[in-house]
């Protein structure tokens, strides 16, 4: 089976906790190392454990969520962090991608696709329920200074990216496609792609959804 992946599960609820375990358990590559029932111990835990990958719920007693996920990728930034929640309004969303969370799941999700997610924030990739990735592509533009990406100077010079290459990115993280795209910069669909390609090889990420969580999570855009 290969290298088995470690996971801590955080989550204030004794019985979702065994359902998880119990879930997981189906899967060889997947062992449970830990647990734990608040933020804090997450966070302790972590330390103690060293899991490769954290379930972490966001409504937790004695420290939320959240900051417990931008504690442990401070501390820890190699861990990866799945948010696993029954919360989808925008801040919840918003503020666990900028905590550095590599993933967000609604506690809806089935079997397999909680292990795909698993595994997939594992080697490096990010995991978006599609709900979620629907708002990260769309309602982000609430977090957009007027003036918007293009006069973010030092994110220029941080992702070097060129100026069109930042119209690009705004307008992918407002929700348009390839052929909006191309109608409002007057620009033909060709030359929309090209720039599109440099953006994510820029950004090192694999496709338009993680491009637009990499800026949310950069402070791109951002007020």
């Amino acid at each position: 089976m290969g290298k088995q992946i470690s996971i801590l599960i955080v989550e204030d609820q004794a019985l979702a906790r065994i359902g998880l375990k119990f879930v997981l358990s189906h899967s060889k590559d997947l062992v449970v190392v830990a647990e734990a029932a608040d933020g804090q111990s997450a966070v302790s835990a972590c330390l103690e454990f060293q899991p490769a990958v954290v379930l972490m719920d966001v409504s937790l007693p004695a420290m939320s969520g959240i900051e417990a996920t931008k504690r442990i990728k401070s501390s820890q930034p190699e861990t990866k962090v799945l948010i696993l929640t029954s919360l989808e309004n925008d801040d919840t969303v918003f503020s666990a991608l900028a905590a550095g969370a590599d993933g967000y799941c609604l506690k809806d999700i089935d079997e397999s696709s909680l292990q795909s997610a698993i595994r997939a924030i594992y080697t490096g990739a990010c995991w978006l329920d599609a709900v979620i990735a629907k708002r990260v592509l769309q309602a982000s533009t609430s977090n957009m200074s007027t003036a918007g990406l293009v006069d973010r100077k030092n994110d220029l010079l941080k992702f070097r990216l060129s100026a069109r290459e930042m119209e690009i990115l705004e307008l992918l993280v407002e929700g348009l496609s390839n052929d909006q795209m191309a109608a409002q910069l007057h620009l033909s669909k060709d030359t929309v792609k090209t720039h599109m390609r440099h953006v994510l090889n820029k950004l090192a990420v694999a496709d338009r959804t993680q491009a637009a969580v990499k800026a949310i999570k950069s402070g791109l855009g951002c007020d």
